[in-house]
């Protein structure tokens, strides 16, 4: 199980935050993928890379940090993993947070 400590980690970089809201709206951010509903499987690394401006092995470090926190789904499909956000997970988050409130 995933602790709290490890999602805020994973929260605490500019750029996968950035990420997270990139993939919260994906057909306003990327361009489609042929054969892909982006908005229902996801995007693909490669366009992450590109819109990130980084290189490839940091860009899929970042996703792999929000993978295994439970911010996004991967789902592979052939040779491609195409990346979603977690929309229960995020909201876990958010209620949280207000818990304290």
């Amino acid at each position: 199980m995933i602790n709290q400590v490890d999602i805020f980690k994973a929260l605490a970089n500019e750029s996968r935050i950035q990420i997270l809201e990139w993939l919260k709206n994906p057909e306003a951010h990327f361009s489609p993928q042929e054969g892909i509903d982006i908005g229902e499987v996801g995007v693909c690394v490669s366009q992450v890379t590109a819109k990130m401006n980084m290189d490839q092995s940091t860009t899929s470090q970042y996703l792999s940090i929000l993978h295994r926190v439970g911010l996004i789904n991967a789902t592979r499909i052939g040779k491609w993993t195409y990346y979603k956000r977690n929309e229960e997970a995020i909201n876990q988050v958010g209620l949280y947070l207000r818990k304290g409130e």
